[in-house]
Order: C-alpha cells, then sequence, then structure tokens
C-alpha cells in the first residue's frame, strides 16, 4: 500500500501542477497581469508536488497509527492546512513595478487548493477499502 500512496502523491502533485500552471496561463490572458516572476513555474511544480507526497505519507501514517479515526483526521487536517496556507498569498507584499497587484490573489489562491483537489479526487483509484 505504501508505494501506491506514494504513486498517488506523485500523480495528484503532478495534476495539481499542471492544472494551476494552465490556470496562471488563462489568468493572464484574461487579466493581461503576468505575476510568473513571482509564481515561477519550477516553484509551482515542486511545491504542488511536495504536498501530494506528504498528504499520501499523512495520510498512510495516519491510517496505520489510528485504523478507524485516521482517515477522518486526516481529511480535517489536510483541509485546514490548506485553508491556512492561503493567508501568504493574501498577506504577499508586491514588488511597487506591478500595475494591478490586487490581482494577485486572484491567481494564487486558488492554486492553493488544487494539491488537496487532485489528492482527494484521485485516491479513489489508488486506495481501495
Amino acid at each position: 500500500m505504501f508505494k501506491r500512496l506514494l504513486l498517488l502523491g506523485l500523480v495528484s502533485g503532478i495534476l495539481a501542477a499542471v492544472a494551476a500552471l494552465i490556470y496562471q496561463k488563462t489568468y493572464y490572458k484574461l487579466n493581461e497581469e503576468n505575476f510568473s516572476p513571482i509564481v515561477k513555474t519550477a516553484n509551482v511544480l515542486i511545491v504542488c508536488t511536495l504536498a501530494g507526497l506528504l498528504a499520501s505519507v499523512g495520510y498512510g501514517l495516519l491510517t496505520k497509527w489510528l485504523p478507524k479515526a485516521g482517515e477522518i483526521i486526516f481529511n480535517f487536517v489536510f483541509v485546514i492546512i490548506t485553508f491556512a496556507s492561503i493567508v501568504g498569498p493574501i498577506g504577499y507584499v508586491l514588488p511597487l513595478t506591478y500595475e494591478h497587484p490586487e490581482l494577485f490573489p486572484g491567481l494564487t489562491v486558488p492554486m492553493h487548493f488544487f494539491p488537496a483537489l487532485a489528492w482527494f479526487t484521485l485516491k479513489p483509484l489508488f486506495i481501495k477499502k
């Protein structure tokens, strides 16, 4: 089961990164404000993949240590961490060179939900009870 969990984390992380990068390109075309010097492609790939892998490790550990309540505790913790992570982009101070800094949270806040969405969506394909 450990290999399946790691594969779930890797695949969901890559899927989340691809979704985030597509969203970033779409956001740029709609708003014509380029935040790619701040939200770098490599960083999106790394963060999303690490989020997926960490979620899988956390899920594996919690379901092993707490067989009955581990899954529900994991779900609550993962969602709480995801919501808490949006504080970063909301409070981020952009350089003065950007004309529309108010558009930055509109780009980055939804991206914080992509790893959780991808992980929860793909979990039934990898983990069968």
